[in-house]
């Protein structure tokens, strides 16, 4: 590939497109040039148009042009930490896949990154058949709600578990009547248990099923993203999400 080409041609066998229907925008931000290079080739061969930045300041201003669907996102810049990048890109593109580039694999790492609202982990060195593959996860499971609307899905879309009800065309939540504002990690990860009620999932079921891989094996993230939802769930009513020792967490509500 010239290096000096602009990484922005499309492919005509693109399979995964954008919710707007033309073809998946990835916003690449390292500054290895090397990499960059390499993974703009890897992702335009998906069909998929890729813009890269090497700093922090300049992904953020090109995010705001090109608005991709997906960031993969280098958490050591030269000019800015990557989760600050993070919460300035969230300012402008609240849906917007991000998956976390990094050399640091701690436990405290991995959640801080996710906390902060990364969707994905890949620590350095890494196999760009696995970057791929979750990058993959990532944009399909964004554009479930998408793809149901589009296939004319009604009542089908509506889950309800006692007075919890859920939209996933709309991808809304209302409970008791009132709407509730839930991140897309967190609307995965209520619909994984509200499509399993008053079923006890593992937490490596709830981690293979919303994060699609077993999160280096550490079930830290799904403790932080269960004590989520029961903040935004609860809110002074009856818990609906139990821990079931030993096992994991169970959707039910108060008899």
């Amino acid at each position: 590939m010239d290096s000096h080409s602009h990484p922005l041609h499309t492919h005509t066998h693109t399979r995964t497109h954008g919710g707007d229907g033309g073809p998946v925008r990835v916003l690449v931000v390292d500054d290895e040039p090397d990499l960059t290079e390499i993974l703009s080739g890897l992702l335009s061969g998906e069909g998929w148009r890729v813009l890269t930045a090497a700093d922090g300041a300049s992904a953020v201003t090109a995010a705001r042009v090109f608005r991709p669907h997906a960031v993969v996102l280098d958490r050591m810049l030269p000019d800015m930490d990557g989760l600050r990048v993070l919460r300035q890109l969230r300012g402008d593109l609240e849906h917007v896949c991000v998956l976390f580039l990094t050399a640091r694999d701690t436990v405290e790492d991995r959640i801080a990154g996710i906390a902060a609202g990364g969707d994905d982990y890949v620590t350095k060195p890494f196999s760009l058949d696995e970057l791929l593959a979750r990058l993959r996860g990532l944009l399909r499971r964004a554009g479930m709600a998408h793809e149901a609307h589009e296939a004319g899905g009604t009542g089908a879309d509506r889950l309800v578990v006692g007075d919890l009800v859920m939209d996933e065309a709309a991808r809304e939540v209302t409970r008791g009547g009132d709407p509730v504002e839930l991140t897309r990690t967190e609307f995965e990860l209520l619909r994984l248990l509200m499509r399993n009620p008053r079923r006890a999932l593992s937490k490596a079921q709830i981690l293979d099923h919303v994060w699609s891989y077993d999160f280096g094996g550490h079930a830290h993230v799904v403790e932080l993203y269960i004590s989520y939802l029961r903040k935004k769930l609860d809110m002074g009513r009856s818990t609906m999400i139990h821990t079931v020792r030993g096992v994991g967490y169970i959707l039910k509500p108060e008899p």
